[in-house]
């Protein structure tokens, strides 16, 4: 058995305390709180960052080859995050099929030194037309025109998929998909309220990117994020790089949904963390500049160049606390998917833990128990 002890100021489910933890064989044997001598300028320390929905990093394509997910798994653990979900964008249905074998066939030699990948992520085909955003309308799909057994052979190591709930069967796709155990979230929507909230009893727990390619307040004729902010049991992911969605915003979706269902997401595309340049995220050419991403040629925004440790800080600069701030970049992403072996300080965790500096930079990560600098 292996054991070591780690201190600093624990971040915990709903405070802040100075601790250490005893680790054996990468699980928290024991937490001790409120210990006395940890330096005031002690480290952070807080579960590993969960990102479910990413597109590449590092100049790595979730939708490439096995080398370019080894890359994006490496790149992101060094931005803290300790799990994630490869996303996919709009393609044609073989193309999924062969991200989804990739992906899965990948999975069991994924690096020790990355990211771990807890399956794969969907955001497409069966999105709006009118919502579209950054996917390539000529690949888009209602549920409806696809045969029940050509999702079946994508469900093996699916975690979630955006649907837009307005779509031809959309709810019974939705619920076929719950009871498989796959989340849904509604998203790339022009669903009235009424539509998305049947989406949401139908069994869609999630929504991507809250108010990003989506109907809102129209105040005559509200939609999807009307309906996601006022029901408290379904998940948002907020996509914090001030871009997106305007931080006044954020301080109106942590007064409305409770804080077990706020998701930090980066939605990062292939080019993020390489500087200005111009890539593809699928089959759209994009251009980065600066902290904006968007399809060559328009101001379609197309994805984000931020990690998630990016996000935490942000957020906390906004003045949501720092407990609350982590859980929604591990503990919330978790529980959507099922997940509870990990994502929080408590005895029996795994450790996926990141370090924080003072501004919360990333300075040391720790995946099952085994550090690796960030």
């Amino acid at each position: 058995m292996t054991t070591q002890t780690v201190t600093g100021r624990l971040v915990l489910d709903d405070r802040i305390a100075p601790g250490r933890l005893t680790i054996d064989d990468g699980l928290i044997a024991s937490v001790d709180v409120d210990v006395a001598g940890v330096p005031p300028d002690a480290p952070y320390i807080a579960p590993g960052l969960v990102d479910v929905h990413v597109h590449g990093w590092g100049g790595h394509d979730a939708m490439g080859d096995a080398a370019a997910l080894d890359g994006m798994a490496r790149a992101l653990l060094r931005r803290g995050v300790t799990s994630f979900l490869p996303t996919a964008v709009t393609a044609p249905l073989d193309d999924l099929a062969v991200f989804a074998d990739r992906v899965r066939s990948w999975m069991p030699g994924a690096p020790g030194d990355g990211a771990e990948p807890l399956g794969f992520n969907l955001e497409g085909p069966f999105l709006a037309h009118a919502r579209r955003g950054a996917h390539d309308e000529t690949q888009l799909r209602a549920p409806a025109d696809v045969p029940p057994r050509t999702i079946e052979a994508l469900s093996d190591g699916l975690r979630l998929l955006t649907v837009a709930p307005e779509l031809a069967g959309a709810t019974d796709l939705i619920g076929a998909l719950t009871r498989a155990g796959v989340a849904v979230s509604l998203g790339h929507s022009a669903a009235l309220v009424e539509e998305a909230r049947q989406a949401f009893a139908a069994g869609a727990t999630s929504t991507t990117h809250l108010f990003n390619a989506m109907s809102g307040f129209e105040h005559r004729s509200p939609g999807l994020a009307v309906a996601a902010l006022l029901d408290d049991a379904a998940y948002v992911e907020l996509i914090a790089d001030g871009i997106h969605v305007h931080p006044a915003l954020w301080e109106l979706i942590t007064r409305l949904k409770p804080t077990d269902r706020l998701l930090l997401v980066s939605d990062a595309v292939p080019l993020a963390g390489t500087g200005d340049g111009r890539g593809r995220i699928g089959s759209l050419p994009v251009d980065v500049e600066g902290w904006r991403c968007t399809v060559v040629g328009t101001d379609t925004l197309a994805g984000s160049v931020i990690a998630l440790d990016t996000a935490v800080r942000n957020v906390v600069k906004a003045g949501i606390p720092l407990p609350a701030a982590v859980a929604a970049a591990s503990r919330n992403p978790l529980a959507l998917l099922g997940i509870t072996d990990r994502g929080r300080i408590a005895l029996g965790q795994r450790a996926d833990l990141i370090e924080l500096e003072d501004g919360l930079a990333v300075r040391r990560v720790m995946r099952a128990g085994a550090f690796l600098e960030a």
